[in-house]
């Protein structure tokens, strides 16, 4: 019996295979519109343009989220419920604060003339970080999720897996943003 638990906790849960799948397609999908972009870079109509700074302060506020969804994540562990919750809503806030922050970058953008319509560059640029805003919109509803759970009346469970398979995907969608506002600002 003993031999059979061990081998059982060998194995990576389910659910986290199935993130990591997701993650693995998400950098695929990424590294071809990188790519793709390097390459449509080389066109004579190429149009290099500056990102908004609300991009940046964006950055700040999506990095502050990921520390505050790690330390929900230990505050979790050691069933500190309290600050678990409260680590939870600052991270669901600080999510939704983000997404807010692009959109107003984006309007800074459309203010400047910079519109799909205009250029290809312009065209990958909205496409880039807008599918990022879709994965952390879809991060945003999985926070929800683990909110309702948080503040739940019924019978508590503590298990640590949708915790750690949201942990990680808030961090991956972190990472590739901040990959993806180098990228931008390094590939001109």
């Amino acid at each position: 019996m003993d031999i059979v638990a061990m081998e059982q906790k060998k194995r990576i849960h389910p659910h986290k295979f199935t993130l990591w799948v997701g993650l693995a397609s998400i950098v695929m999908m990424f590294a071809g519109f990188t790519s793709a972009y390097i390459v449509k870079r080389n066109q004579v109509n190429w149009v290099t343009f500056e990102l908004p700074t609300m991009f940046w302060y964006s950055t700040v506020v999506i990095i502050a989220s990921s520390i505050t969804l790690w330390l929900a994540q230990k505050a979790f562990v050691v069933r500190q419920m309290p600050r678990y919750r409260s680590l939870i809503v600052a991270t669901l806030v600080l999510g939704v604060l983000f997404i807010v922050m692009q959109i107003i970058g984006f309007t800074q953008l459309w203010a400047n003339g910079i519109t799909l319509q205009k250029n290809v560059s312009f065209s990958f640029l909205y496409v880039i970080v807008g599918l990022h805003g879709l994965h952390v919109i879809g991060g945003i509803i999985a926070l929800l999720i683990l909110f309702a759970k948080a503040f739940s009346k019924k019978t508590r469970s503590y298990n640590l897996v949708p915790v750690e398979v949201m942990s990680t995907y808030w961090h991956f969608v972190d990472f590739l943003w901040i990959y993806l506002l180098i990228f931008l600002l390094m590939i001109k």
